[in-house]
């Protein structure tokens, strides 16, 4: 027997366990966006200028550093089962050059952006109860990324260094974050994340280093540095997701019924009057919904305690009997005698009152 329940009751929560996870992670068409500050790794780099004694060193080391700059992303995924999403993301992130050691002067100067495609893989965790305001997920991607130096300037001693140039390489990133769903808009999540980018190889920059004083140049090629760190705010919409459904009206449970039977001085029969009023209570069960019958019974004052507890038990039995003659099941029904300890009008011992000496029966 309770091997018999106990796969149906695992059915059960497994299902209910399901039911939640899915509702955490949506399935079907999304699209999402973002933007955020981007940390460009510095470029330490070998630069051969002209041979030249007029020129810097036949290697000079250039170092670039850049300063926090801005990303942005657009992406078009799909939600698949187990919390798994794969999508195709468009991006963009440029920085301005900041401070570095040789070929830096005049002035710091240029832009660095780097822009392309990814494909990604993304894993929902579920949370839980959590997961309806907090859904965290890990990802990776792998796709091209072109490097674009622009108006990159710098000088070390006479050498001049000029760098302009689009370079491309495959690139990967990883993916961490957050994404909290808002309630309001069905589909909608605020999403914040950290993301590395990375490319397999170096972009070569090409560029010219000359002499300022002989005019002498030539064309350079520079391997670039292109990982980067990256905080993101953004949103994702998941398409077609309807909105929860709201929880069913709470049915205010029937007010109970009550009917009075009244009996002559220290006697359980029923009167002509009384049968009518049970027949009354009979007929109004058929007419709302009845989950039990409660029939009890009472006595006045006028006789001992125990005796009185007897008399009320035997009013309450003559009264269900009636209730089953009349077609209610006996299992409707539940009989209590209260003796004298429920007075409909307060007196004192020993006093006969006809209101007391009454059955009432509920409706429940």
């Amino acid at each position: 027997m309770t091997r018999s329940l106990l796969a149906p009751m695992a059915l059960a929560g497994a299902m209910a366990l399901a039911g939640t996870a899915q509702a955490q992670r949506p399935e079907g068409v999304y699209l999402s966006a973002g933007l955020g500050a981007s940390w460009l790794a510095q470029t330490n780099a070998s630069v051969f200028p002209p041979d030249s004694a007029r020129l810097a060193t036949p290697s000079d080391l250039m170092n670039r550093k850049w300063d926090v700059g801005h990303a942005g992303t657009i992406a078009l995924g799909y939600g698949l089962p187990f919390g798994l999403r794969a999508e195709l993301e468009g991006f963009y992130r440029q920085n301005q050059n900041g401070t570095g050691s040789a070929f830096t002067r005049p002035a710091s100067s240029g832009i660095a952006s780097t822009y392309g495609l990814m494909a990604n893989l993304l894993f929902d965790i579920p949370l839980g109860g959590l997961g309806q305001t907090v859904r965290p997920y890990l990802g990776a991607g792998f796709g091209y990324a072109w490097t674009d130096w622009s108006s990159v300037r710098g000088a070390a001693g006479s050498a001049r260094l000029a760098l302009d140039d689009t370079d491309g390489t495959f690139a990967f990133q990883g993916i961490l974050g957050m994404a909290f769903p808002l309630p309001a808009i069905p589909g909608l999540a605020l999403t914040a994340e950290y993301r590395y980018f990375g490319t397999t190889d170096n972009p070569m920059i090409g560029g010219r280093v000359s002499d300022a004083a002989s005019g002498e140049s030539r064309r350079v090629s520079v391997p670039v540095a292109t990982s980067s760190h990256n905080a993101m705010i953004g949103l994702r919409y998941h398409f077609g997701q309807a909105a929860p459904a709201p929880a069913p009206a709470s049915v205010a449970p029937a007010p109970a019924r009550s009917f009075l039977v009244f009996f002559d001085w220290n006697r359980a029969e029923l009167t002509a009057r009384a049968r009518q009023i049970i027949a009354e209570a009979a007929q109004a069960r058929t007419t709302q919904p009845i989950t039990r019958i409660e029939v009890n019974g009472h006595t006045d004052t006028s006789g001992p305690a125990r005796y009185n507890q007897g008399l009320s038990e035997r009013r309450a039995a003559a009264v269900a009997a009636e209730l089953v003659r009349l077609g209610v099941p006996r299992h409707e029904i539940v009989t209590r005698g209260l003796g004298q300890t429920q007075p409909l009008v307060p007196t004192p011992d020993n006093t006969r009152e006809p209101q007391n000496r009454r059955v009432e029966i509920i409706l429940r």
